[in-house]
């Protein structure tokens, strides 16, 4: 048994030793299947950064907040943390802003717009609560998409002066909140208060409302008088829209939804309710108020 135990270990001493003749690099000794493992050692300066990574890794673990404990964590040696960081910069950006926050409390809508000083500090501060808030439903730039009202034109569901402007921020639409507007579109051919054939009609006269000659179409009266019994209530006699009930015009080449016969026909038959949250318990007054002043000079406001 020793003369085995000897025989292997001179064997595996010989591997170590034995010079590979393609690479000319000498083996460790070991072998899977007749492969042998060349001995290429990592370089000596990523050996000792990978060193430095650990003891970089020890010294964060107790400087800083890092492990996790049954009710909260350890706070580190140097008593810092994002949050109070964070909150730190805020308190000093409200401190910075607090003059013209004040000036903006205390002044109207009206007011704001009329003064230089202040309407430049309420746009910039609107654009960037525009930035945090409303861009991810309104984009960037307040153009809208399917769905979401495009801010920078001249129609408005809701209103678009700064009093109406102001009020759909503050309470929203269709939201919780008690002064959100609440307008809601039925299900005309969803719940059966119009039948297949009365949806079709009154879709392609919809649709011949702002221009558009619907194919197909064969009785447009018809589709006239579905619209006068089931929807001049929300949209008007001369379907002009309501802004008290969200209802939009339908003279116009804004839509927003989209203007093809399937889609008014989809609208018809399952009605529409976008929802807006209310912002009056997320944004501080002053906020509010530079929020309305900037989407009122966007360019669409009335």
């Amino acid at each position: 048994m020793a003369d085995i135990h000897a025989q292997n270990a001179h064997a595996q001493d010989a591997h170590k030793h034995e010079v590979d003749a393609v690479t000319g690099v000498s083996t460790t000794g070991h072998e899977w299947d007749g492969i042998r493992e060349l001995n290429n050692p990592l370089p000596r300066w990523w050996l000792w950064l990978f060193y430095a990574c650990i003891a970089w890794a020890v010294v964060y673990w107790f400087a800083y907040p890092a492990w996790p404990l049954v009710s909260g964590y350890t706070s580190g040696l140097l008593g810092w943390n994002s949050r109070e960081a964070i909150q730190a910069d805020l308190a000093a950006l409200h401190a910075q802003r607090a003059a013209f926050a004040g000036k903006l409390d205390a002044a109207s809508l009206e007011e704001i717009e009329a003064n230089p000083e202040l309407l430049a500090f309420a746009r910039a501060q609107g654009r960037a609560a525009f930035g945090d808030n409303c861009a991810p439903c309104h984009g960037a730039g307040a153009g809208g998409a399917k769905g979401y009202p495009n801010l920078n034109d001249d129609d408005w569901l809701w209103g678009g002066t700064l009093e109406q402007i102001q009020n759909t921020i503050l309470h929203g639409a269709r939201s919780t909140d008690d002064g959100g507007h609440m307008g809601d579109m039925p299900a005309f051919g969803r719940d059966g208060i119009l039948t297949r054939p009365q949806v079709f009609a009154v879709a392609d006269y919809v649709l011949s409302l702002s221009g558009h000659t619907p194919e197909g179409a064969t009785d447009l009266e018809a589709g006239k008088q579905v619209f006068e019994a089931n929807c001049v209530a929300c949209h008007g006699p001369e379907a002009k829209g309501n802004p008290e009930l969200g209802a939009p015009n339908l003279t116009d080449a804004i839509w927003l939804y989209g203007s093809d016969r399937d889609t008014i026909v989809a609208t018809v038959t399952n009605g529409r309710g976008g929802i807006m949250p209310a912002w009056s318990g997320r944004l501080d007054p002053s906020t509010i108020k530079a929020l309305t002043v900037y989407v009122h000079a966007l360019g669409g406001g009335k």
